[in-house]
């Protein structure tokens, strides 16, 4: 009876002991998409061209063939220790101009005042 008492706390003394392990694995973080920060988006203006937005943000994430005034930007960063992240943004043109902006940035006090004035 002794010996599997013995036997019974070092197993378990083991098993705690590996995952205590688990912590001291290194994880990458998988960065994916556009980053995009508050002070890209500030610099968008109603009215501007589908060349001026991209020279800003930089191209979409993904095209879509169907609907070419509608562009998507997305961010997710999965990180290793389990701190994930994600923001996206979408842009909407009317006549290759630049028409509202949604998602999870602000617009900037200045987003309806074109660049022309």
């Amino acid at each position: 009876m002794m010996k599997t008492v013995v036997q019974l706390i070092v197993v378990m003394s083991f098993l705690a002991s590996l995952s205590a392990c688990s912590n001291m694995i290194y994880r990458i973080d998988v960065p994916q998409g556009n980053y995009l920060e508050q002070k890209d988006i500030d610099k968008l203006r109603v009215a501007m061209t589908k060349e001026q937005v991209k020279f800003v943000l930089g191209s979409p994430v993904a095209d879509n063939p169907f609907d070419n005034d509608t562009w998507h930007y997305f961010y997710s960063l999965k990180g290793g220790r389990g701190n994930n992240f994600e923001k996206q943004l979408i842009v909407e043109f009317k006549d290759n101009k630049l028409q509202d902006i949604s998602g999870d940035f602000n617009k900037s006090e200045d987003f309806n005042t074109p660049l022309d004035i």
